[in-house]
């Protein structure tokens, strides 16, 4: 039987993967996503005056705080000596869009931390505008880029 995920065993359970044998690369990746909200939240946000406080700055300590978590939230992801990380909130027209940018010096990829900074980011927000806006919608999560170049 051909071997198809790199985290399975040749039983097919889950099995983390030895990256011991690959030479350290510095890596980095770059993930966005956004939140659609209602008018109320984003004037709300805008002026500042959300109930629990200052949005963005919120969201983007947290985004941090999630990215530099992810190998204890993902199961079979190697934890990584992050070098840099960081969350940028936008406010736009129908919501705001957050974007990651997460470095280390490592022997695997760093894309799966850009994408939890964004993730942890956008449920801040959501869990800072519930009682405000009802109908908010979590959107377009994606991986922009990912790097490798030798040390």
């Amino acid at each position: 039987m051909k071997k198809v995920f790199s985290h399975t065993d040749s039983e097919g359970k889950a099995n983390m993967v030895d990256v011991g044998g690959k030479a350290d690369m510095v890596r980095t990746a770059e993930a966005e996503g956004k939140i659609l909200l209602s008018k109320e939240a984003i004037k709300l946000i805008q002026e500042n005056r959300n109930k629990k406080g200052a949005v963005l700055t919120t969201a983007q300590i947290a985004g941090i705080m999630g990215g530099k978590k992810t190998s204890e939230l993902i199961p079979l992801c190697h934890p990584l000596n992050i070098t840099k990380l960081d969350v940028i909130t936008e406010l736009v027209e129908e919501g705001v869009i957050v974007k990651s940018f997460a470095k280390c010096v490592g022997k695997t990829g760093i894309e799966m931390e850009a994408l939890t900074a964004v993730n942890i980011a956008l449920l801040t927000i959501y869990d800072m505008c519930k009682t405000v806006d009802k109908k908010m919608i979590i959107t377009d999560i994606k991986l922009i880029s990912k790097t490798k170049e030798e040390v």
